[in-house]
This record gives structure tokens, C-alpha cells and sequence, in this order.
């Protein structure tokens, strides 16, 4: 088949919904089917924006390209869905969560201003009306088809993302505890750091990774006495990512309600605990407390430094969760997501 993959990009940033829609295209081409994927930018701000990108979706014809048809149509993103074609599903990523999820928080630049009402009431719609359209509904976690549901009242079926990386195995357990995430406020590095000065000893952390809080991050680890013990990477190459998550003893992950985390399922491949917090969404569809990692109560540095303090102390511990985590995230293949999709064509 001829398909199309719809993806909103944000341009010179990179995260894990790219991550998601090259695997997918690469597997779709591997199991004999044409794909490409088919980005337009996204700009949020002015906030009236994000109603000109959906209608720049809703005019594109995309029932052929290049004399051949397209067979199907995948939607990702806010607010690719907007997109026309007979045979289009969503594999949601996540909407547009400053207007619903993120609401009323810090992380949401939407007011209680009757024109910012209006526009999350106009975004509503078009999540209505193009997710509506679709043959199937899917998204990458329960946690993001209950936002789904409680938004638009449209069901979705959690279909788990695979990971891309290849090579990723149990080789050691070193005394650092690896980050990997973008550097922004709802990834919440600096509770790793907090948790790093409340376990105290002389475990490390290493985190990779680049965004605007960075000079915060950094100046927080100056602050906490965390200089030595503490590297920031920036980006590295997959290769270098590898071999980072076969020789940690634990991988800290802990955004705020994620949509699902990629992060999780590279890190339980290569047979490694995660250390997270009760508020961190869709983390939790995979790490259970004491079973494939630590889940503190709250998002606290002193409960985090807990958890980390247990699994820096007790290699033997990490290598017994992080056994647990492998077997856990074994039947996410992209085989079945592949299956499960094109069967709607």
C-alpha cells in the first residue's frame, strides 16, 4: 500500500513524537509498504495560529501524490486529523495539551479570557470533527485516550509505541543513574538532581539531552553541590545513547502526566529500573512500584531520593527490577502496530 503518515513538526526541536513516526514509516517500509511521512509546521503563538495550521491540513489533498493513489492516511498530532481522505486513522500522540491537560497550570499559556474560551472551544471541534472522521481510533497510551475521551467523548484503543534503537541489552550496572529527555520544565530533571542531593553518597547522574532549561539545570547543580557528581551531555548519537543505557544502574524519568514515554520502554529493553513519580502519567502503564521500579509517592526530591538511594546501594536490585521491566515491554513490536493499522485501508 501507498501511506501517508500526517506529523505536526515544531522546527529545531526533536523529541520522542519524531522518534514515533520514523519508526513507523521505517516499519511499514520494512514490512513492504510505501510510506512517507508529510509534516507541516506548527506555530502556537499568537494562539490563533493553531486554527491556521488546522486549516492548512483541511485543504490539502492528499488522495494521491505523484500520479499514485494513497491507500491510507495515519494521523499523529493536533491537528493533523483535520486532514481530508477516505481512509485516514489516528495513532494519537497527544492534542494540543496547553488547551486541555495543561490548562490552568504554568506549562498552558491559555486564559480564562472569552477569546481564549472560544478558541479551546474552536480546537474541541476540530478534534471532533477530524478524529470523528477517522476508520479507527488509536493512541499511544491509555493516559492519552482518557484525555481523549474526557475532551471529545471519542474512544481510542491504547497501542503501545516500539522503540527504534537497536543493540539495547543488560551489559553492567555502574553507579550513575542515566536521564534522557528533552530540557524543559515538564520533564522535570530538576527533581533527578534534587533526589541526587537527598540520596547523598557518591552516585552520579548523567543527562542527556538539550532545551531551554538547561542554564537552570546547570545552576541548580552549582547550587546543590551536584558538580561533581552531575554531567550534562547534551545530544548524543544513538550509538553513544546505547551504550549509556546498557551500563546504567537505573534510568530517572519523571515528567509531568507524559503522554506515554518512549523513554521507558528503551530503558526496560536494555534491562534497566525506572525511577518515577506517581503523577507522571503514562509512565505507569509499565513501571510498577517494586516490580520494574521505584514510583514515589509524590514528586518530591526527598521521596525520589529514596528510590535512587535503594537502587544506587543494591546493584543486585536494579539488575532484579530491570529483568522485570525487559519482560514487561517484550511484546511491543512494530509488527503488530503495523498489522493493527493497515488493516483499516
Amino acid at each position: 500500500m501507498n501511506v501517508i503518515i500526517c506529523h505536526t513538526q515544531v522546527p529545531f526541536a526533536r523529541g520522542g513524537a519524531e522518534a514515533h513516526v520514523e519508526g513507523l514509516r521505517d516499519a511499514l517500509r520494512e514490512a513492504g509498504h510505501r510510506a512517507e511521512i508529510v509534516a507541516l509546521p506548527l506555530k502556537s503563538y499568537p494562539r490563533q495560529e493553531l486554527l491556521k495550521t488546522a486549516l492548512a491540513w483541511r485543504l490539502l489533498d492528499l488522495s494521491e501524490s505523484n500520479h499514485l493513489p494513497v491507500d491510507l492516511v495515519i494521523c499523529t498530532k493536533f491537528p493533523t486529523w483535520a486532514v481530508r481522505h477516505k481512509r485516514k486513522v489516528a495513532w494519537v500522540i497527544h492534542q494540543h495539551r496547553q488547551a486541555f491537560d495543561l490548562l490552568g497550570t504554568p506549562l498552558s499559556d491559555f486564559t480564562s479570557s472569552i477569546e481564549d474560551i472560544a478558541l479551546r472551544r474552536q480546537i474541541v471541534e476540530v478534534d471532533r470533527r477530524g478524529l470523528g472522521e477517522c476508520r479507527a481510533l488509536y493512541a499511544n497510551s491509555a493516559n492519552v485516550a482518557g484525555r481523549l475521551e474526557r475532551s471529545t467523548g471519542l474512544k481510542a484503543a491504547p497501542l503501545h509505541v516500539p522503540i527504534r534503537l537497536a543493540g539495547l541489552r543488560p551489559e553492567s550496572y555502574d553507579d550513575y543513574i542515566l536521564s534522557i529527555s528533552r530540557l524543559d520544565p515538564i520533564k522535570r530533571v530538576d527533581l533527578l538532581l534534587e533526589a541526587l542531593a537527598a540520596a547523598g553518597g557518591n552516585s552520579r547522574a548523567l543527562i542527556v539531552g538539550e532545551g531551554i532549561d538547561l542554564p537552570r539545570l546547570q545552576g541548580l547543580a552549582r547550587q546543590l553541590g551536584l558538580a561533581e557528581r552531575v554531567k550534562f551531555l547534551g545530544a548524543l548519537s544513538d550509538e553513544e545513547v546505547v551504550r549509556l543505557y546498557n551500563h546504567a544502574r537505573a534510568v530517572y524519568y519523571c515528567p509531568l502526566d507524559e503522554d506515554f514515554g518512549l523513554v521507558t520502554v528503551e530503558a526496560f529493553s536494555a534491562g534497566k529500573p525506572v525511577l518515577t513519580a506517581a503523577d507522571s502519567g503514562g509512565v505507569l502503564e509499565l513501571v510498577e512500584d517494586g516490580v520494574t521500579g521505584f514510583v514515589a509517592e509524590s514528586a518530591r526530591g526527598a521521596a525520589l531520593g529514596a528510590g535512587l538511594r535503594c537502587l544506587m546501594d543494591d546493584p543486585a536490585l536494579a539488575q532484579r527490577l530491570g529483568s522485570a521491566g525487559r519482560a514487561r515491554v517484550a511484546s511491543i513490536r512494530w509488527d503488530r502496530v503495523v498489522k493493527v493499522l493497515t488493516a483499516h485501508a
